[in-house]
């Protein structure tokens, strides 16, 4: 344990969460070499939040500068690095931050992008002189080729389950599997907004269904979740959900308080958060009568 005394620490089914009040890279430097099975985070975007000082994508350059290495290091042979992100906006003008991470990922030797998982969601900022953004990016790196994922904890069930091959030594059988068909890299999930039952006083939280994927097919039960940009506590509730220890850090201490609280309900039972399930889609039919003339015409023609 890190001498530091302000940390918040929890047990639950079976596992221990830790999140100390310091500098997410001095958390870092204090773990040991290879002592993380995934590191899951999403650090400032520097877009001029309560927590940011500044709005400049050099700023943020230099975050990842000062922070991938660290996080490369205590990960093990075969873990994951998920590093979550959106983008940079500034007069209209919108720079993909995810790239500039994956730049200075590209310094480093055995480390390898799986996945450039798309994140998307209904709600948002409206936009007047571009399209709304309603998407943001999970990179997914591992640390090697031998590693570890698990893709049954988060298989989606089949579009049409009851689907058969018609021809071939299969003829008849489930064509699909029976355990659910793989999710893809584009998952629709909603974002943590106003009456989003998950929503706490941190303004830029992910949902726990988000991390919940990420931990459950990266991570192996009993194995070590770090976050070292914790905010609200998200990755360390998906974490205890699912039976893997958690480290991770915060410096702000009214976020600290947060996450607090929600581990300690999660460890009543009191938890709130949204169910990884379908979004629901509107009924169209008996919303035609409120659509505009010019919907209506095209949902009648369509």
């Amino acid at each position: 344990m890190q001498t530091n005394p302000a940390f918040v620490q929890v047990t639950h089914n079976s596992a221990t969460a830790e999140i100390f009040q310091t500098d997410a890279v001095e958390h870092l430097q204090q773990l040991p070499d290879s002592s993380v099975d995934l590191l899951v985070t999403s650090p400032p975007y520097c877009i001029g939040k309560e927590y940011e000082s500044t709005i400049s994508t050099k700023d943020f350059e230099k975050e990842v500068r000062r922070s991938f290495t660290e996080m490369f290091r205590v990960v093990k042979n075969g873990g994951s690095i998920c590093w979550q992100v959106g983008s940079h906006v500034t007069n209209n003008v919108i720079v993909p931050l995810d790239y500039l991470i994956f730049q200075e990922a590209s310094k480093l030797e055995n480390l390898y992008l799986r996945n450039r998982i798309i994140w998307t969601f209904g709600h948002g900022i409206h936009a007047n002189r571009r399209l709304s953004g309603r998407y943001e990016t999970v990179l997914w790196f591992t640390k090697g080729n031998d590693y570890y994922f698990d893709l049954d904890p988060i298989r989606e069930l089949q579009k049409y389950p009851g689907k058969r091959h018609y021809k071939g030594p299969n003829k008849g059988k489930f064509s699909g599997n029976p355990k659910g068909k793989n999710p893809a890299d584009v998952w629709d999930i909603p974002n943590v907004k106003a009456n989003h039952i998950e929503k706490t006083g941190h303004p830029c939280q992910f949902p726990v269904a988000l991390i919940k994927r990420l931990v459950e097919s990266m991570c192996p039960i009993g194995g070590t979740v770090c976050d070292p940009y914790s905010g609200s506590g998200t990755s360390a509730v998906a974490s205890l959900l699912t039976g893997r220890n958690f480290t991770g850090a915060e410096l702000e201490q009214r976020y600290l308080n947060i996450a607090k609280d929600r581990l300690e309900e999660l460890k009543a039972g009191a938890i709130r958060y949204r169910e990884d399930k379908p979004v629901m889609k509107p009924d169209m039919k008996s919303s035609v009568a409120r659509l505009p003339s010019h919907f209506e015409v095209g949902w009648k023609n369509g």
